[in-house]
Order: C-alpha cells, then sequence, then structure tokens
C-alpha cells in the first residue's frame, strides 16, 4: 500500500456523495424491475429464496428451481467482483471500483434496448448480476459500513445508532444516522423518478440511471488519471 504522507485519507470511491449516487440508482434499478419486469425487487437475495422456499414446500418443483438462475446470477457477480480487482489493479490505468460503473452504466444501456415483450427473466438476471457486483464492491464511505444496493441495512444502522446516542450520549451516533438517512432518502428519490418516468419513456426508463452512474464514472476516472493515479494500488476500507 502507498504510504505516501500526502496520501488522502480516503479515496474519490469512499466519499459519502458517491455512496448517495448509487443509492439512487439502485432505487432506479429497484423501481424499473418492479414496475415493468415482473413486479420483483432485483437487487437482493432474501425474496428469490423466500419464493423458492415456498415453490419446493408447494410441490411446484420446475418453479422452484427456477429461483436457482437469480441466485447463481448474484453469486457469480460477488464472485467476479473479488476476483476482478487483482489483474484489473495490474493494468495501472483505472481501479476496478470505475470499470464496475462503466460496466454497469453498458449494461443498463443494453437493458434499455430490451423491448418489454421479451421475458422479463433476461432483465432480472442481468440486475442480479450488476446489484451483486456493486454491493460487493462499494462496502465503506469514509470508514461507515455501507449496502448501496437496498435498505434494510440502512435502517438498522438508524436504529443502532439512535440507542447509543441516547443511552450513552454518543453524539458521534448523530453523523452515522445522517449517513445512513441520506441512503435512504436517495433510494427512495430514485424509486419515484423512474416510477413517475415508467409511463411515457417504458423500457427505457432505465436510462435515467445512468445520470447518477455517470456522474461517478466522469469524477473517478478523473481521479484515477490525476489525483489519485499514484493510489491506484490501494484498497478502499473494508476490503
Amino acid at each position: 500500500m502507498n504510504t505516501t504522507t500526502d496520501r488522502p485519507q480516503y479515496l474519490v470511491c469512499e466519499q459519502k456523495w458517491v455512496y448517495v449516487l448509487l443509492m439512487a440508482a439502485a432505487g432506479m434499478m429497484g423501481a424499473y424491475t418492479f414496475n415493468l419486469r415482473g413486479g420483483v425487487f432485483c437487487n437482493a437475495q432474501t425474496a428469490n429464496f423466500v419464493m423458492m422456499a415456498v415453490a419446493f414446500g408447494q410441490g411446484r418443483w420446475m418453479n422452484a428451481c427456477y429461483y436457482l438462475i437469480p441466485v447463481f446470477a448474484y453469486l457469480s457477480g460477488a464472485f467476479l467482483s473479488e476476483i476482478l480487482p487483482s489483474p484489473v489493479k495490474r493494468l495501472g490505468f483505472l481501479r476496478w471500483d470505475t470499470y464496475l460503473i462503466g460496466f454497469e452504466i453498458l449494461v443498463l444501456f443494453v437493458i434499455g434496448l430490451i423491448p418489454l415483450s421479451w421475458p422479463d427473466h433476461l432483465v432480472q438476471v442481468l440486475v442480479n448480476f450488476i446489484a451483486s457486483m456493486q454491493y460487493n464492491t462499494f462496502r465503506q464511505a469514509r470508514g461507515i459500513p455501507m449496502a448501496t444496493t437496498f435498505c434494510t441495512n440502512h435502517l438498522r444502522q438508524i436504529g443502532i445508532a439512535l440507542a447509543k446516542l441516547l443511552r450513552k450520549g454518543d453524539r458521534s451516533m448523530i453523523q452515522r444516522e445522517a449517513a445512513h438517512a441520506a441512503m435512504l432518502l436517495a433510494f427512495v428519490a430514485g424509486g419515484i423518478l423512474l416510477t413517475a418516468a415508467c409511463p411515457p419513456l417504458k423500457e427505457r426508463a432505465i436510462w435515467l440511471a445512468l445520470v447518477p452512474l455517470a456522474i461517478l464514472f466522469i469524477t473517478m476516472t478523473h481521479a484515477d488519471l490525476t489525483t489519485e493515479h499514484e493510489y491506484l494500488g490501494d484498497k478502499p476500507s473494508g476490503h
């Protein structure tokens, strides 16, 4: 790891505003698949495991086995996002985090070209895959553990921070609560915006998610090539 004294404490990819934009994009992805692609939420896998268990319990074996497809897609995303950073680092051009944002932009652009008449499962699996990669890659915002594709953990962390604030008077928890609340608000805002855009834009509504992702890609690429180029080998917090 680079030990230069003027190294920033946190890289651009660890800044809180980066996570807020990622969460807004995730809210858009969730609203998109729910409104237009099968009425499901593809950013996490709990629902798929529940539906698989229910289908097995009802004896619908083929339906139950289908859920192994999105589960495997999510598993593959986590696996690849853990394997790829090392070879990417050796290229010495951009950080893995930046390449991932570029890949997400490409996948979401392609999804916007897939007609609504096509099987919803295709889009669902693609969202499963990129959501898993995003969740596993972006883990901490300025040292605060974060999830960038779903809300449950943020709600839990707000409850924990509130309890510590009230019981111990730990005022540092206020900043932590604000960070998690911002993530929840970003997710909801993204979902609202995307939902409103679905009727007029139809399958292309997902392209709205390209806006926050494009901002991230441009900013992170600039940092990788200039101010943070000598720190390409440094791992973000939580890795």
